[in-house]
């Protein structure tokens, strides 16, 4: 069940640890490379700030971006900025989601967000949650996906899978951590099924493009090359 008061304490959470691990860093850092393929850590923490913002527009009913190219221009432009500025711009874009958050609102009421996908207003501080922490590992401060809390890890699972299903890029998938649990994905694609298994944390990191799954073990076909996000 979706609790966006349980997810905007968890938001400021992980939020409050970002910030923390980013106050380790120095000018030189910031504009050193991330985990993400061209974008220096700078980029990711520009993003981050946009992106709060961007959802307090979702929240308060307007588009969440001009366009796309705004989008990537609003992050090029703050990219290079120092770190005390990054740190200030993070902090203070995620006190106005959580205020927007906070406010009296309808939570079953429907929102629209990048390029048309609509959503339940009540799932928005989940998708901050996973702007946060993905990018928490994205920056590369020692925070990894084994560092990530297992009720996310989970979530994040059970929302990547869910958007994978029936898509007509992925064949039948079996998602299995080696805890047990069970996820089903794709669906659409020839081929299958194929079960992909490993700890929860690899798996999470394959289906949001942060491991190529070579920790994977598949049975049954190739491990499935998944659409970007």
């Amino acid at each position: 069940m979706i609790d966006p008061v349980r997810d905007l304490t968890a938001v400021r959470e992980a939020t409050d640890r970002l910030l923390r691990s980013a106050a380790g860093l120095d000018n030189a850092a910031v504009a050193a490379p991330s985990r993400l393929t061209g974008w220096s850590r700078g980029h990711v923490l520009a993003h981050l700030a946009r992106n709060a913002d961007a959802l307090v527009n979702v929240l308060e009913g307007r588009p969440m971006y001009v366009s796309g190219e705004a989008r990537d221009a609003d992050i090029e432009r703050d990219a290079p900025r120092p770190l005390s500025v990054q740190l200030d711009d993070v902090r203070e874009s995620a006190e106005r989601f959580r205020t927007a958050g906070a406010a009296d609102a309808d939570w079953s009421r429907t929102v629209e967000l990048r390029n048309g996908v609509k959503d339940a207003a009540a799932r928005i501080p989940f998708r901050r949650l996973v702007e946060v922490e993905l990018h928490h590992v994205d920056l590369g401060v020692g925070y990894g996906l084994e560092d990530l809390p297992a009720d996310f890890v989970e979530r994040e699972i059970d929302f990547l899978t869910e958007r994978f299903a029936g898509h007509r890029d992925v064949p039948p998938t079996s998602v299995v951590a080696d805890d047990g649990r069970v996820w089903s994905t794709g669906g659409s694609a020839d081929g299958g099924p194929v079960t992909v298994e490993g700890p929860a944390p690899d798996l999470l990191g394959w289906l949001a493009g942060r491991r190529d799954g070579s920790a994977l073990e598949v049975t049954d076909g190739l491990l499935p090359l998944l659409p970007p996000l």
